[in-house]
């Protein structure tokens, strides 16, 4: 509450001593709750891990609510809003009782309270897990009110801090530049990021932030926390500061045309906010997360291995071909690549998709391009020891397709209403709120599986967003249920597909990377992280997008020079090395490389085959940020034992008397000594290779790269010896 901390020592002085502590403990973080029968549960302290909470009290860190609800006195931001059957709109919140429950990974807390004079319930919950510094936090609100109550406000998450002089990381962007880091810091009056999209909640704002507590952000120091909503609809974060140092973070769906009903014996879970506190900066935070995501199916599948694959999409476009398609496959067998995906433009029957204003639906092979059907495009893959892939957009249809003909009623449109199209004129979108529409998605996913069941790889898109308002399955007095329902609707497809389909590797695409967040993430394997393939800047948004997700999960492609969004022409070495700090791709015709760059690039690809254990599994490093506008960037990976690393440095501007760093190396074992080779070599040979150098001199005092020339990058190989 504002201006509670002019009275907290006395709220202290007087803690009934039935009070509890609650001590909420990842391995080096620590969350501590104050419960008491009869009152509000409060927050008194997050950060790094306390063994003495006594220590917490002494020092009057927090005295705040941990999740205030609307009405009940002071003007605290309110994580909760109600309006109780009776027309009453406060809410007053006490606690209740509380228990643990301990699972594989991590132990759930959950702590029941109950307004004081309506049986109207809410379990504030929060995971703690022990593999990483990562507390999940979220609410089960229960009405067992005699009528229905409306849900007017409904975060996950409350969170408090006292700090002077914090600054707030956020990403904003639009297609093509996803995820750029913006910073500022938080100032006396109210900040936000929100999204209203409806599908696509990452293209321009995205649900996660981190806020650092020393001043401004700094990549490996100074003490961070973390904040992700694990959401895939539309989102609210808001962070309120009073007196310049006292922060309320409230994170949540967006009640903007949202409210929900809950009838009698209804309850209404909230998704996920993720937290993570760390005194080593940003990369410290990312590397909790990155963590947290890989080893407890955040990502889905987290901890295999993603094959090199070959998308058609910019070698082809829409232009599919039987020829065209095993002439692709010959290229990626050659250049040693695992996996060959077909993109869009295969199918359509009444409607042809050679063009992307139709047949959105009608998920049928088109044979004119096609005459021996996708199973033969299947066999041929096996015959080259590919695996086979295929992309679809299964939550999407157009005006001109026999699936709308059909079924006009099953879009996203209130009846009354014209609809408005997306891409090509005529795109919509199908309403995942309707049951038959779920059998429907899920039903695309099971006939392709059915007709091709060696299919290793769904490219999963969706390219526009909620335009028509509405929905002619809801009732009139839940129509402000669409924007949960429709995702809580595609969630259950995607479990019922999951269910099926366990081995399945899924690529979650949306107009680029429109959907990278953990609200979907634990059904899929990977993200598409932006339809831009430039390399140059691919490494402002692959940069990013690594603050919240791990390298596993992040699709990153060589594609053809020039560029074909932003025309730059870039050497193929240095479109290699960007693409390898990822899920190594590639995205291009391979009949159109010189002989050079085919030996070139088969030489990078068996290349990475050897380092992407340490890449997709190990612990990222960002060193030199793209953001520092001195034209370098360089990051790394390396394994828990500390035993292997691969480091990455970029040059990416060329001007008269550019100022070269020197380059400094981070999580190595300082007393260790490891041996340094260049991997990609283009034939020159710098000094420090098959040197050896302690890792304390690698951290300190760093080495001198010999990046020559624009577009010039390095790949070198640490190995302890």
């Amino acid at each position: 509450m504002r201006n509670i901390h002019l009275f907290a020592m006395a709220v202290f002085a007087t803690i009934s001593i039935q009070a509890k502590d609650i001590v909420v403990n990842t391995p080096n973080t620590s969350l501590l709750l104050k419960a008491e029968e009869g009152q509000p549960l409060h927050v008194s302290y997050y950060g790094e891990r306390i063994d003495n909470i006594s220590q917490v009290y002494s020092a009057y860190s927090l005295w705040e609510q941990a999740y205030p609800a609307f009405g009940a006195g002071g003007n605290s931001m309110p994580a909760l809003n109600v309006k109780h059957a009776d027309g009453n709109m406060s809410t007053e919140l006490v606690y209740h009782s509380d228990k643990q429950q301990n699972e594989p990974n991590a132990t759930v807390y959950t702590i029941t309270m109950k307004d004081r004079a309506y049986d109207f319930w809410v379990d504030v919950c929060y995971r703690a897990y022990t593999n990483s510094d990562v507390i999940e936090t979220w609410t089960v609100i229960r009405n067992n009110e005699k009528k229905p109550v409306r849900l007017l406000k409904y975060a996950s998450g409350f969170v408090p801090l006292r700090q002077s002089d914090a600054w707030v990381s956020h990403q904003h962007g639009t297609w093509g530049a996803e995820a750029y880091i913006y910073e500022e810091p938080l100032q006396a009056g109210v900040f936000e990021v929100n999204e209203m999209s409806g599908t696509k909640n990452a293209v321009y704002n995205r649900p996660n932030i981190m806020i650092s507590l020393d001043g401004k952000p700094r990549e490996n120091e100074g003490r961070t926390i973390g904040a992700v909503l694990c959401w895939a609809g539309p989102y609210r974060i808001t962070i309120d500061t009073h007196d310049q140092k006292e922060h309320q973070l409230i994170a949540g769906i967006n009640e903007t045309n949202a409210e929900y009903t809950l009838n009698r014996g209804e309850s209404f879970t909230t998704p996920e906010l993720a937290l993570a506190y760390s005194d080593g900066g940003m990369g410290g935070v990312s590397r909790s997360y990155h963590r947290w995501a890989r080893l407890n199916n955040k990502v889905y599948n987290g901890t295999a291995l993603r094959k090199i694959l070959l998308n058609s999409w910019e070698g082809v476009y829409l232009n599919v071909s039987q020829e065209g398609m095993e002439k692709m496959m010959d290229g990626v067998q050659t250049l040693g690549g695992e996996l060959f995906v077909m993109d869009d433009g295969w199918f359509g029957n009444k409607y042809k998709r050679s063009v992307d204003d139709c047949a959105l639906g009608d998920w049928v092979t088109d044979t004119q391009k096609l005459p021996d059907g996708v199973p033969s495009l299947e066999k041929a893959a096996a015959q080259r020891g590919l695996k086979w892939g295929i992309w679809i957009e299964p939550e999407m249809t157009n005006t001109k397709s026999e699936l709308y003909e059909k079924h006009p009623d099953w879009i996203v449109c209130h009846p009354n209403r014209k609809p408005i199209t997306g891409r090509g004129g005529t795109q919509l979108i199908l309403d995942l709120s309707n049951p038959k529409v779920q059998d429907f998605v899920f039903g695309v996913v099971d006939d392709i599986m059915k007709e091709t069941p060696n299919t290793y790889y769904i490219k999963w898109d969706a390219n526009f967003d909620i335009a028509n308002f509405g929905s002619s399955y809801l009732s009139a007095d839940n129509q402000s249920h669409l924007y949960v329902d429709y995702h809580l609707g595609l969630k259950k497809t995607l479990e019922r597909i999951r269910a099926k389909y366990p081995d399945l590797v899924i690529q979650c695409c949306a107009s680029g990377g429109g959907r990278v967040n953990y609200g979907l993430m634990p059904y899929f394997d990977e993200f598409w992280v932006s339809d831009n393939t430039d390399a140059q800047q691919r490494l402002f948004i692959q940069w990013g997008t690594s603050m919240f997700f791990p390298a596993c999960a992040m699709a990153q492609h060589v594609s053809t020079s020039p560029n074909h969004q932003t025309g730059r022409v870039v050497p193929l070495k240095f479109r290699f090395a960007v693409a390898m700090t990822g899920r190594l791709g590639m995205e291009m015709k391979p009949s159109d490389l010189t002989d050079k760059e085919l030996e070139y690039a088969k030489n990078a690809v068996a290349t990475y085959k050897k380092i992407r254990p340490v890449i997709q599994q190990g612990n990222q490093y960002r060193l030199i940020s793209p953001y520092g506008k001195t034209g370098f960037a360089s990051e790394m990976y390396i394994d828990d034992s500390k035993s292997e690393a691969v480091f990455f440095a970029y040059k990416f501007e060329q001007y008269v008397n550019i100022n070269r760093p020197r380059f400094h190396f981070a999580g190595l074992d300082p007393q260790a000594t490891y041996r340094l080779n260049e991997l990609c070599r283009d034939g020159r040979e710098d000094h420090w290779e098959n040197k050896s150098f302690t890792g304390r001199f690698l951290m300190q005092q760093g080495i001198e790269l010999n990046l020559n020339g624009v577009f010039d990058s390095k790949v070198i190989k640490l190995k302890k010896l």
